[in-house]
């Protein structure tokens, strides 16, 4: 048990007053570190277990399609592969869908989604314009944040800047802090970009235990991101 909860502690990059408890503390500190860390990570299986029901689910939706060809069922196909991480597969399903019907911007941005998943840049940029000028709040302003990550990768920096601008006063999403503290070290503005990689970890005392779980990639991106800006 101790060696199973040092694995997962060493995995999970868990506070390090940890590795002492359950170093020195034997079954029992071992057991009390999987009480408070592992069993509430439990619920990250969910998607492990969702994929089988999500794969049978795929299959259905495949045949009903055979026999009508609509967008909602073209637009469940897509949703259905992006969760399977079928990105390429994915995007050609959304493609069908606005074939037949090109008033859904929750299609558009689905789109747009895989197609920053497969670096096609561009591609995401003509999705996301459209649904952010139709609504700047899309999904808690989620939209306009990947839009201005998009504008600084192809290097629309003035664009990019007035957007993040924007987004950041009212967002503190930890993604797109780090994409706009990515933008600022493009920029040479290390110190700013320091500054905002800073407060992805600082928001992580106030974050509810599920959410920081959630989140733990960023916190992650964001201590690396740090120790690069002071090598640098």
């Amino acid at each position: 048990m101790q060696i199973l909860a040092l694995v997962h502690l060493v995995r999970r990059r868990g506070p390090f007053f940890w590795f002492w408890i359950i170093l020195f503390g034997g079954f029992v500190g071992a057991l009390a570190y999987i009480l408070v860390e592992v069993l509430p990570d439990a619920y990250l299986l969910r998607n492990a277990f969702d994929g089988y029901g999500r794969r049978s689910r795929i299959q259905v939706v495949e045949t009903a399609i055979i026999d009508n060809p609509s967008a909602a069922n073209y637009e469940e196909l897509g949703d259905l592969l992006r969760e399977e991480r079928k990105f390429t597969q994915a995007r050609e399903t959304y493609d069908r869908a606005i074939s037949v019907r090109s008033d859904s911007e929750y299609t558009f941005y689905h789109r747009a989604l895989c197609a920053l998943e497969l670096k096609d840049y561009a591609g995401a940029i003509a999705d996301l314009e459209r649904v952010v000028a139709k609504d700047p709040k899309f999904d808690y302003r989620r939209a306009a944040a990947l839009l201005a990550h998009a504008y600084a990768v192809t290097g629309n920096h003035e664009s990019s800047a007035a957007l993040f601008a924007d987004v950041t006063q009212h967002s503190t999403d930890p993604e797109t802090l780090f994409h706009y503290a990515c933008f600022l070290k493009s920029q040479n503005r290390l110190a700013e970009a320091r500054e905002w990689a800073q407060k992805i970890l600082d928001k992580k005392r106030t974050m509810p235990r599920y959410v920081q779980r959630r989140e733990r990639p960023w916190f992650g991106k964001a201590k690396t991101f740090l120790k690069e800006l002071s090598a640098a």
